[in-house]
């Protein structure tokens, strides 16, 4: 009967909380999700950075264009000048004023420089491309790091509902030992421990609702600030236990966004070399201009000035430069591009290794976590079942203070044990979807 009227608390204790979390409003993950892809600054800065990428070869299209200049001028002169001739006359007058205009329009046209233009085309194209994959891989860890704190929060949620759970028992402890002790039956050490048992859980309360709120923070902050002040997330996690590990592994090469970058980084590497190869090759321009001139002298200062002089007409041809000697500088720069393509394939296989270490180690995570999951999911029933008979024969006088304490501290540990084994699960299942980069394509 006592029991009953426990476990009546336990749900209107329950009510209580319910009808005061449903003042606040509870967040999905998805939507949390949502708002980290839209506002998360880690996201935006790496956004930032494709963008000047695709910029870059949005104008590089330029570089197989002519370039053409155009320069105009036009010039006042007031001078004074004396001039002996050759046959002895001087002449020399003051205040002589002339004006010019010139106008120059100028065209160069780099026509062939040993193939070097289309590789810097092709190269930042690849930074282009590069960028984007920049940005979904800071995506998918965004998402990770999400997922993670998001249900962070709910396992502390469980484990707070657990200590609150643990309290009424402890309660009923005190009130029993308060009980026994009036009658005669008791000893006050059982009191005191029960009361010192009820004060460290009431201090667990508080330590965990701190937490609680701490995480709250960090995931608000994940999202910059976006979410309300206070907000309820989920009381479940949620976890997807039919991986596989040949789901994972099928096309790594292709879903790791992380390796994906490193490829670009060797295509990169490789059309550098392009380019300091095309340095050896000799460079053909071809040039013309359009030239514009006129002067007007106000006054003739002896037989052989012009009052009026004009000049116009075009030229063009072609100029062709060879490099033969300039210490060794392009063989030098063509056998450091090599050496950086070996480097790039160096860091390529490095990044296989370890992203096939991490897939292995998070999946001997995640098999173990579901097997844990299992045992504890049966073992917390026998902890309630086992708490249940200690109370009701502890009731009774059949077994002792030690044995319920020992009985409540069991389902206490199952409680633990069991949420910790959830949340590394969702953890484990997280960072394989974020290897395989499913995470944004889920």
């Amino acid at each position: 009967m006592r029991l009953n009227r426990t476990v009546a608390v336990l749900i209107l204790l329950i009510s209580i909380a319910w009808g005061v979390n449903a003042q606040e409003e509870s967040i999905s993950l998805e939507h949390v999700i949502a708002l980290a892809l839209e506002k998360n600054y880690d996201i935006q800065v790496v956004n930032n950075l494709a963008t000047s990428a695709a910029t870059d070869y949005k104008y590089s299209i330029g570089a197989l264009l002519p370039a053409i200049n155009a320069n105009g001028s036009r010039t006042w002169n007031n001078d004074n000048r004396k001039q002996e001739l050759a046959n002895n006359t001087e002449v020399e007058r003051n205040g002589i004023k002339s004006n010019n205009l010139s106008a120059t329009v100028q065209l160069s046209w780099l026509l062939f420089d040993g193939a070097r233009m289309f590789a810097t085309r092709e190269r930042l194209a690849q930074l282009e491309a590069q960028g984007m994959l920049n940005v979904k891989e800071q995506m998918v860890n965004t998402i990770a790091e999400v997922v993670n704190n998001y249900y962070n929060i709910v396992r502390q949620k469980q484990q707070l509902n657990a200590i609150q759970e643990q309290m009424l028992v402890s309660e009923e402890r005190v009130r029993l030992a308060d009980r026994r002790l009036q009658v005669g039956t008791g000893a006050k050490p059982e009191l005191l421990q029960a009361k010192v048992d009820l004060n460290s859980q009431r201090t667990a309360v508080l330590q965990q609702e701190t937490i609680i709120e701490q995480l709250k923070d960090q995931l608000n902050g994940l999202v910059n600030m976006q979410l309300p002040a206070r907000y309820e997330v989920a009381d479940t996690i949620i976890i997807d236990l039919g991986i596989h590990r040949e789901d994972i592994y099928e096309n790594i090469e292709k879903s790791n966004f992380s390796l994906l970058s490193a490829q670009k980084d060797l295509e990169i590497a490789s059309l550098m070399l392009r380019e300091r190869k095309g340095e050896m090759y000799p460079f053909l321009s071809f040039n013309s201009a359009y030239t514009y001139s006129r002067t007007e002298n106000a006054v003739a200062i002896n037989p052989f000035s012009t009052l009026f002089n004009r000049n116009q007409g075009y030229n063009y041809g072609f100029s062709l430069n060879l490099p033969i000697m300039n210490g060794f500088i392009n063989r030098r720069n063509i056998q450091q591009a090599r050496i950086s393509v070996g480097r790039q394939q160096l860091i390529y296989e490095q990044g296989k290794i370890d992203v096939e270490v991490r897939i292995r180690n998070a999946f001997v995570d995640y098999e173990n976590a579901k097997k844990v999951l299992l045992i504890e999911e049966e073992n917390i029933l026998l902890a309630k079942e086992n708490l249940y008979i200690t109370l009701e024969t502890f009731k009774r006088g059949a077994n002792t203070f030690i044995e319920l304490r020992t009985a409540q501290q069991s389902l206490a540990d199952a409680y633990n044990r069991l949420i910790n084994a959830r949340y590394l699960a969702k953890v484990a299942e997280t960072e394989l979807f974020r290897l395989n980069g499913s995470l944004l394509r889920q």
